[in-house]
C-alpha cells in the first residue's frame, strides 16, 4: 500500500487543525482506493459526503436568506449555482485537495468528467469531515471562506440564471413549442452516473448537454441551445 499523504499543509490551507486526522484522511478516500487495498483500516467518502451536503446548503441557505431579499425561485437558483458540481470541483482544486486523494491506480489517470465528479463528492467530505471533529462554526467558517465569497461574482455575471427557463420562454415566444429533452446516452456506474441529453424543437435537436444528473446535462444543453437560437436570430 502507498504511503499516506501528510494532512498538515491541507489542514493549514483549510484553516482547520483536525483533533482526528483520521476524520480528514477519511473524507479523501474514494470508494475505488478500498477496491484495490481491502485491508485499508478507514472507510470510503460516501458518508461524509452526504452530511457534507446538507451543511453546505444549510450555511449557503441561510446566507442567501440573511442577505439577499430575492423570491424563493431566485434564491434556489443562487444557491444551485454556488453548490453544483462544477463549482464544487472548482473549489477542490483551490482547496488544493486534489493531491491528498487516496484513489485506485485506474481513477488516478482520469483527468476528465470522472475526475470533477470524484473533487466534488470530495469537498462535501471534507466539510462533513470539519463538520464532525471541529463543529458548525468551523464548517461555516470555511464555507464562507470558499463558497460564500464567490457570490457577488454569480451575481453580477448572472451565473444563477436558470438557462433552461430562459430557453423555454424564447422557444415559446418565438416557435409556440415547447422544448423536449432526451436522454440520448447513459453511462457509468450508480454512483457516477454521467449523462448526455439533447434537447429538440420539434423533431430538430438545437442543444447538446453533458452531466452528472439529468438536471446537470438538461441545463448544458439549454445553455448551448439559447447560444445557436439567439446567434440565429441576430442573423
Amino acid at each position: 500500500m502507498e504511503e499516506l499523504p501528510n494532512l498538515t499543509d491541507l489542514q493549514e490551507k483549510l484553516g482547520v487543525s483536525f483533533s482526528d486526522d483520521k476524520t480528514l484522511l477519511t473524507a479523501l478516500t474514494h470508494r475505488s482506493y478500498l477496491n484495490e487495498n481491502p485491508d485499508f483500516e478507514l472507510d470510503h467518502n460516501e458518508r461524509l459526503e452526504f452530511l457534507g451536503d446538507a451543511v453546505l446548503e444549510l450555511v449557503v441557505t441561510d446566507h442567501l436568506y440573511q442577505n439577499y431579499p430575492l423570491p424563493e425561485g431566485e434564491l434556489t437558483n443562487l444557491r444551485s449555482a454556488i453548490v453544483r458540481g462544477e463549482m464544487l470541483s472548482k473549489i477542490a482544486l483551490e482547496m488544493g485537495i486534489e493531491p491528498y486523494l487516496l484513489l485506485s491506480r485506474g481513477e488516478k489517470k482520469d483527468t476528465g468528467k470522472a475526475r470533477q465528479y470524484i473533487l466534488a463528492n470530495a469537498v462535501e467530505a471534507v466539510i462533513g469531515a470539519i463538520y464532525r471533529d471541529q463543529g458548525y462554526d468551523a464548517a461555516k467558517k470555511v464555507i464562507s471562506a470558499f463558497f460564500i465569497e464567490k457570490l457577488p461574482e454569480v451575481v453580477e455575471k448572472g451565473l444563477y440564471i436558470d438557462t433552461k427557463s430562459k430557453f423555454q420562454e424564447l422557444a415559446q415566444d418565438r416557435f409556440r413549442v415547447t422544448p423536449i429533452y432526451k436522454v440520448l446516452k447513459e453511462s457509468g456506474l450508480d454512483h457516477e452516473k454521467e449523462f448526455v441529453i439533447g434537447v429538440f424543437l420539434h423533431d430538430k435537436q438545437l442543444g447538446e448537454g453533458s452531466g452528472s444528473s439529468k438536471q446537470e446535462a438538461q441545463q448544458e444543453a439549454a445553455k448551448n441551445a439559447l447560444a445557436a437560437l439567439e446567434k440565429d436570430l441576430e442573423k
